[in-house]
């Protein structure tokens, strides 16, 4: 018979995969309904008793993974800022083309906006807080340099072909294109009301669309700036504006300034 004490003894299984899966489980639960929690009542009215009840979990497991309530609404701003991110990183948009590439940008920004609502009302909600949470995320600026780092590649490879003008700035069109969207998106509610339009039907939808296309293409595009200066009907890029309140009639300024 065997003498079972020279046996050597096995450890038991480390379950550490387990709990770990299990950890982010939760962690991701908890980060899915404060994502909705925050887009429905505020950061102010979404509580963490709210949010733990959303997730099927505990308040304290809110403080374990994230510290303060503060610190989950950060991390729910970072997520909304990289799930836009990968979705833009993954556009199939070919630089060598930059005008196709240049109405792709515009057609996903508008195309997200409007069918990721939650996003557009949870920065109306840190907007209403001047900034305070974002600003104190280390990985926000990382998710808008890609943004910026994908309308520069695509300017400068229309500008080497002289299709665009030379003179743009990345952020700038960045900017001009994610307004349109964001404004759309956010005030298609009221602005239904206001023109006593269906901003959400589809036709005003691709109405929109084409017209912010357009109008993009025409702002990068050389020959419009070369026209125009030819043509002096707008002044060149970066010119005093007080230059263009100085040629109006006495009447034209004074409403003008009326409405400031």
């Amino acid at each position: 018979m065997a003498d079972s004490r020279s046996a050597p003894k096995t450890k038991p299984l480390r379950r550490t995969g387990v709990r770990e899966a299990a950890a982010q489980a939760t962690r991701d639960s908890i980060l899915k309904s404060a994502t909705k929690v925050f887009a429905k009542y505020g950061y102010d009215g979404g509580s963490v008793e709210k949010i733990s009840k959303a997730a099927k979990s505990y308040d304290r497991m809110i403080y374990y993974y994230f510290g303060s309530k503060e610190g989950l609404f950060i991390a729910v701003l970072e997520g909304i800022y990289k799930r836009m991110d990968d979705a833009e990183a993954a556009i199939a948009m070919d630089a060598t083309r930059p005008v196709e590439a240049l109405t792709e940008v515009i057609r996903f920004v508008l195309g997200y906006y409007r069918k990721n609502p939650e996003f557009v009302t949870l920065l109306n909600t840190e907007n209403l807080h001047k900034g305070r949470h974002i600003s104190k995320s280390l990985r926000a600026r990382e998710y808008s340099s890609r943004a910026v780092a994908i309308i520069a590649e695509i300017l400068a490879s229309g500008a080497a072909q002289g299709l665009f003008r030379k003179d743009l700035v990345a952020r700038d069109i960045y900017l001009l294109i994610a307004s349109t969207g964001y404004f759309y998106t956010s005030n298609r509610h009221t602005l239904t009301a206001f023109l006593g339009e269906p901003m959400e039907s589809p036709e005003a939808v691709t109405h929109w669309e084409d017209f912010v296309i357009e109008t993009l293409l025409r702002t990068v595009r050389a020959d419009e700036l070369q026209e125009a200066q030819d043509n002096n009907t707008t002044p060149p890029p970066h010119e005093d504006t007080s230059k263009w309140q100085k040629s109006q009639p006495a009447q034209s300024r004074a409403r003008s300034s009326s409405r400031t």
